[in-house]
């Protein structure tokens, strides 16, 4: 089973290491830095994101950018905090059980978790000591990534992916365990020792037929999460909407919102929807991991078109409104920091 499974991984490019989608466009990268004769150029992007969203900034900070009516209840834990005052602050924001909680700093979902008890938040921040936010858990019936873009000097961007996501389940038949319908699915099964692990309680039980069991609450690609390319949703009513939103949050052009909602037309109208977290100049146009519906070079060349749209932006702020590049030393500080704590936080999670 898991000779077939990294089969299947090695054989569809959805599930390639990142490097395989970014290696190819180096050149093209180089090329941007030297057109705009400074190596880190994209700093400039987003003003009002620490150094525009490079992975090293707080989704605590960005997340308040956002207007209140469309944020979660958020709360920041500090290492060792006593917990009777992170008690008392989640009940003041009113985050009842269950809640999600995840790394300040973060990206791919790593260390997200849903929390259903006070014991297991407990153990969960007594096990990582890093600054930790915890948020309500959003039940909406629908999360999506909409990836949108707008130059300075423009009153109006452009949606260019919206990538719809389906969180993996399986169907209770009556008569396997739930780690065998995990394997009997052909998605699930590439992720069994992720589901292993979040329901090693339940692996052995027999759920009765009919019953959806839903393997994992967090939207992210390496949970198992499938991404569908949804751009022929991707309308002049839903890209008003994020125009105003865009204007709502100063020094915000260039990014992917994850957010959920219920109804795609609420969504359209701007009502009901709530973000769970702004991601800037390292943010995938989520819909090309859709290979049922994408290919692998379409894909390189859509990651290309993003990053143009990219040096339009930060030219425009650099040039326009004075908006200063990053220094490329301290950039590439930021990013070296950024590995040694990713490292960390992997080492924790073991």
């Amino acid at each position: 089973m898991i000779k077939n499974n990294s089969i299947k991984k090695i054989t569809d490019w959805e599930h390639w290491p990142s490097a395989m989608f970014y290696l190819p466009n180096l050149p093209y990268a180089f090329y941007l830095a030297f057109k705009a004769k400074h190596f880190a150029f994209f700093s400039a992007a987003n003003p009002c994101i620490k150094s525009s969203g490079n992975g090293t900034e707080s989704k605590y900070e960005t997340i308040l950018l956002v207007p209140e009516k469309h944020r979660p209840k958020s709360v920041l834990v500090k290492p060792n905090t006593n917990f009777k005052i992170v008690c008392k602050e989640i009940h003041e924001q009113k985050i009842n059980f269950p809640l999600i909680a995840k790394p300040d700093v973060g990206f791919r979902g790593l260390l997200v978790e849903k929390i259903a008890t006070k014991e297991a938040l407990k153990s969960y921040l007594d096990k990582y000591s890093i600054n930790i936010i915890i948020q309500e858990f959003l039940d909406y019936k629908n999360e999506c990534g909409i990836f949108y873009h707008r130059n300075p000097k423009d009153d109006s961007g452009k949606i260019s992916s919206l990538t719809l996501k389906r969180f993996l389940s399986v169907t209770g038949d009556g008569i396997s365990t739930l780690k065998e319908l995990i394997l009997a699915d052909e998605r699930a099964k590439l992720y069994v020792d992720l589901f292993s692990k979040i329901h090693q309680d339940k692996l052995t039980e027999i759920p009765v037929k009919n019953k959806v069991i839903k393997l994992t609450a967090v939207g992210n690609h390496s949970k198992g999460t499938q991404f569908i390319n949804g751009n022929h949703l991707i309308s002049d009513k839903l890209t008003d909407t994020f125009d105003t939103l865009s204007k709502s949050i100063p020094g915000w052009y260039y990014g992917r919102i994850d957010l959920k909602y219920n109804t795609f037309e609420e969504l359209e109208e701007g009502i009901n929807f709530k973000i769970l977290e702004i991601n800037g100049i390292i943010a995938e146009p989520t819909h090309i991991y859709d290979s049922q519906n994408y290919t692998y070079l379409k894909a390189l060349k859509a990651i290309r078109t993003h990053w143009k749209s990219l040096f339009n932006i930060a030219i425009t702020n650099h040039k326009n409104f004075n908006t200063p590049y990053k220094d490329s030393l301290s950039f590439l500080n930021e990013i070296i920091l950024l590995k040694k704590y990713t490292k960390k936080i992997k080492r924790l999670s073991k």
